[in-house]
């Protein structure tokens, strides 16, 4: 063998090993990336997800939970984020409530990463930014990107064949790493499973009165710009959806089917007394017509193909040059929240959710997402870690 094809074997060899180093530095620095929650001045307490179930204690999936207690008793309503962390207009809105919202009446739990595991990873050959960072009044806070289904890194091989506890239903393989597939959960199970079942004790055990999954979807699929509602949340979801397209912005209600198995607002309605809700906003960085998938296209919505797509009568939402930017999305979120507090306590004046400090559509697309984030900073004490 020559010794100039030796040096390109050894250049090849080194660049092999340099490429790797640099992936897995950057693989190791995603997953392991801090997030911090400055504690807000209604936050209580913070408990682990394993307080309700001790087989999770010490896995990646034993996220926080934020409890909002109020002045006087009322209401319980759950808030999901973070079930799919590739949606990320549902994690930045449980950061706003942990930060800033107030309970006067009632009491508000919050979780800003259902399915934490899914926040150390990104979609598999999807070529996702790694993390994205929200410009703030005092620089920048940054969140890791997430995929859909938790990390193989945490649960690992999949089934060749899915078949959901306890319906026996047959679903799609990787389903078995989807948190919004595998409710009511089991005790026994995968840690996708187990997260879900820890969720559903959660539910039970505080009494929960309304819980609400906070999701985006791509603009192709026909599930979108709605409120997906068991069939006990049916006259309430029906009345926010009318209230909201009414006064603010546009959003329909879609009832939970009742043979579809695994999803939140199917199975916490069905095995719980809490009224399941899902929110779904637009999120085009999903499209499977998409453009470069960049934190810029992530944040702004805007994408040149969608809109493209649109134009052939693809889409099931409307897009157009100024996209679905992320305070859009956030802000739809916020105001749907609120909007279901206010009407359950419409239809339950001896048992109110008042809550107070969190920004509506019109405000968070006015002040920008970042100016209802606080400086960790500036937050001695009070500043825990996703």
């Amino acid at each position: 063998m020559s010794g100039r094809l030796l040096a390109q074997k050894f250049v090849v060899i080194s660049l092999g090993i340099a490429l790797l180093a640099t992936s897995g530095a950057s693989f190791y620095k995603s997953r392991r990336l801090k997030e911090p929650v400055v504690l807000g001045p209604g936050v209580t307490t913070v408990r682990p997800l394993s307080t309700w179930f001790a087989p999770l204690r010490g896995t990646a999936n034993d996220c926080n939970v934020y409890f909002l207690d109020g002045r006087t008793p009322g209401a319980t309503m759950l808030v999901l984020g973070g079930s799919h962390p590739e949606e990320p207009a549902g994690r930045l809105v449980t950061w706003i409530l942990a930060e800033n919202a107030i309970v006067q009446k009632g009491r508000l739990i919050v979780v800003l990463s259902t399915n934490r595991s899914a926040t150390t990873v990104t979609r598999l050959g999807g070529a996702y930014p790694p993390d994205f960072s929200i410009p703030t009044d005092f620089g920048s806070r940054t969140f890791r990107m997430g995929d859909r289904f938790t990390n193989p890194l945490d649960q690992w091989p999949d089934p060749e064949v899915y078949f959901h506890y306890p319906s026996g239903q047959q679903l799609a393989y990787v389903d078995i790493r989807n948190v919004n597939r595998v409710w009511p959960g089991r005790a026994n199970g995968t840690l996708t499973e187990q997260t879900a079942y820890a969720l559903m004790e959660m539910i039970k055990r505080e009494k929960v009165d309304i819980e609400l999954d906070l999701h985006e979807a791509e603009l192709q699929y026909p599930v979108i710009s709605t409120i997906v509602t068991h069939q006990r949340g049916q006259d309430m979801a029906t009345l926010v959806s009318m209230t909201l397209t009414d006064s603010e912005f546009k959003i329909g209600t879609e009832f939970s089917p009742r043979t579809l198995h695994g999803l939140s607002h199917r199975e916490i309605g069905d095995f719980s007394p809490a009224v399941s809700l899902l929110a779904e906003t637009p999120e085009p960085f999903l499209d499977a017509t998409r453009g470069i998938t960049s934190r810029e296209q992530l944040l702004t919505g805007r994408d040149e193909f969608v809109v493209k797509a649109g134009q052939h009568g693809l889409l099931f939402e409307k897009i157009d040059e100024k996209g679905w930017p992320i305070a859009v999305r956030v802000g739809r979120h916020t105001s749907t929240l609120l909007q279901i507090a206010e009407t359950w306590g419409e239809d339950h004046p001896d048992k109110l959710l008042v809550i107070s400090g969190v920004p509506r559509y019109k405000e968070v697309i006015a002040n920008g997402v970042g100016h209802y984030l606080h400086d960790p900073a500036k937050a001695a004490g009070r500043v825990v870690y996703e």
